[in-house]
């Protein structure tokens, strides 16, 4: 590579467990090679090119895919997203390595707090787009209520750090939600994969528990509701982050963990969707625009990351069109810092987040319902963005 080109690294899950989630940035790539090709930094036309490494949903795997674009690539840029210990790894190497990089799809608290740091840390390198975990109880809040009233919610997290952190006494959904007078009931840790959920189910009934907040795995939530009906019981909603915001048809190829899901009727948040009032400061394109050609060039329906994919690229092309010198990392470094721009996933502002080196979406809820196509994802409540138009009423199970 000359030493007037300049070198996008992006590290993407494209085999392993996490593949069917990196589908939409591949897609982004190749629908945006065209314009990636070359950058014009004030009077200067720059040639770029874009090196993708597989993360092969594994983190040492991931870190060494960062050693290899910070190193043989010579990468001026490190884009990533998915994997809630992957992703930590990718931006725990850029720091150590020293090269900035944009990443996504992680709650910020997670974000800060896998690295070891507390949320009031800055990072030099490292630069992240996202929501909080404050921002999902909010929502799911606001769908408890849509659901009728303010019962007990039983509380289905893991023991490891998605869990811990969901029962923080600080970061956690108690802060948001206690104050508007739910409670929450903790059924009890799990590990991944789980293989009995009675003992869950058997709280559940104790606390009389009818509304159920998750952030399980597709399997592992089909298995809580099969096993909660098999015992008479039947949750009249279950709000579930982290793997239920993409269709459970991607998460998992068992019909019947499938089936179990489309019954249960899951709701979940939604940070980007075709109705969302966005549009492509790189290439015009607006949300509806995007998931069209999404369904039109893959077959398939359009998913959440696609907006933030896109944004990701559209993050590094400005980084490298305005920094005063993108040749040089610290440079382009200090410019994600001060970034301040439209995009199709929305606003980005690093110059206010919730915490340094975060910039922050906003979200709405949503809910899996069936439709002629296979699941699909309505939006339900819009409390905090209303300007992202409702597409259907939340349905409790019955």
């Amino acid at each position: 590579m000359s030493s007037s080109s300049l070198c996008v690294g992006v590290v993407a899950p494209l085999t392993g467990r996490l593949a069917p989630l990196g589908s939409p940035l591949s897609y982004v790539l190749r629908r945006l090679a065209p314009r990636l090709a070359h950058v014009r930094n004030g009077a200067r036309r720059r040639d770029v090119t874009v090196v993708v490494r597989d993360s092969r949903s594994d983190p040492d795997a991931a870190r060494r895919a960062v050693r290899e674009l910070a190193g043989s690539d010579g990468a001026h840029i490190v884009l990533t997203m998915a994997g809630t210990r992957v992703l930590p790894a990718v931006t725990a190497a850029c720091e150590e390595l020293r090269v900035p990089c944009v990443s996504t799809t992680f709650p910020w608290q997670a974000y800060v707090h896998t690295r070891g740091a507390g949320p009031g840390h800055r990072f030099r390198w490292t630069y992240h787009f996202a929501w909080g975990l404050d921002d999902i109880a909010a929502v799911f809040a606001d769908l408890w209520e849509l659901a009728g009233g303010r019962n007990a919610v039983g509380c289905l997290w893991n023991d490891d750090l998605q869990g811990d952190l969901l029962r923080h006494d600080r970061y956690g959904f108690a802060p948001v939600t206690s104050p508007r007078g739910h409670t929450l009931i903790d059924l009890g840790a799990y590990g991944e994969p789980a293989d009995d959920f009675r003992a869950q189910v058997g709280r559940m009934r104790e606390h009389g528990a009818d509304l159920v907040t998750s952030a399980a795995t597709a399997a592992d939530l089909a298995l809580f509701h099969r096993q909660a009906r098999e015992a008479g019981l039947r949750p009249r909603l279950i709000t579930c982050s982290r793997w239920l915001t993409y269709p459970h048809t991607h998460t998992t190829r068992a019909p019947g963990v499938q089936g179990e899901l489309a019954d249960a009727r899951v709701a979940t948040l939604v940070y980007w969707s075709p109705g969302h009032p966005y549009r492509s400061g790189l290439d015009g394109t607006t949300c509806a625009e995007l998931a069209r050609a999404y369904r039109r060039d893959t077959g398939a329906a359009w998913l959440q990351p696609l907006g933030l994919a896109h944004a990701l690229l559209e993050t590094a092309h400005h980084a490298l069109s305005v920094a005063a010198d993108p040749t040089d990392r610290a440079c382009v470094a200090q410019t994600l810092a001060g970034t301040r721009l439209d995009t199709v996933a929305g606003r980005l502002d690093w110059t206010r987040g919730p915490a340094p080196n975060i910039a922050l979406l906003p979200l709405v809820g949503g809910q899996w319902q069936h439709g002629p196509r296979g699941p699909r994802l309505a939006v339900v409540s819009n409390s905090a963005h209303p300007g992202v138009p409702l597409t259907g009423e939340l349905t409790p199970a019955r």
